[in-house]
């Protein structure tokens, strides 16, 4: 797969069509029950578009790179990450698991950890290699004290 393909934002539009079109086109007459679903996702969505915002304000305050697979130049231990080393990826599939709840995507509910175990194997895993071939100490430091989800 290109490099300039294998994008979270791709998988993760990947995983909400497929969840979307399950629940337009194969329902099975399933649902999570209404206004609390609704709810609840919208609250899901909502907070992983605020994880978002956080992440990439710390990104750019610290001037290094929010692109997956690129080296980054600094370590950020501030912000929303002194509560999660993957706030962008934990966001990914907090909207992933919002958009399923608000459109009755009972079926879809499997995608949820397929999108995390592949957000992991493809993005966090090489990712944290590189922190750690970069930085050292510090990442191993920040690992011990920052948990990677929550």
């Amino acid at each position: 797969m290109p490099k300039w393909l294998d994008m979270p934002p791709l998988w993760l539009a990947f995983f909400v069509a497929f969840a979307w079109l399950q629940s337009s086109y194969l329902s099975a007459r399933l649902t999570f029950g209404g206004v609390w679903s609704d709810f609840l996702g919208g609250l899901l969505v909502g907070a992983g578009l605020v994880l978002i915002g956080l992440a990439a304000a710390e990104f750019r305050r610290h001037k290094t790179t929010i692109v997956p697979h690129n080296a980054p130049s600094r370590l950020i231990q501030s912000g929303i990450f002194k509560r999660t080393r993957n706030p962008i990826y934990l966001a990914d599939v907090l909207i992933l698991a919002g958009l399923i709840l608000r459109w009755d995507a009972v079926l879809s509910l499997p995608l949820i950890p397929v999108c995390l175990w592949i957000l992991e194997k493809r993005f966090i895993t090489p990712e944290e290699t590189l922190m750690r071939q970069a930085f050292r100490v510090e990442y191993a430091k920040y690992e011990r004290k920052v948990r990677r989800w929550l």
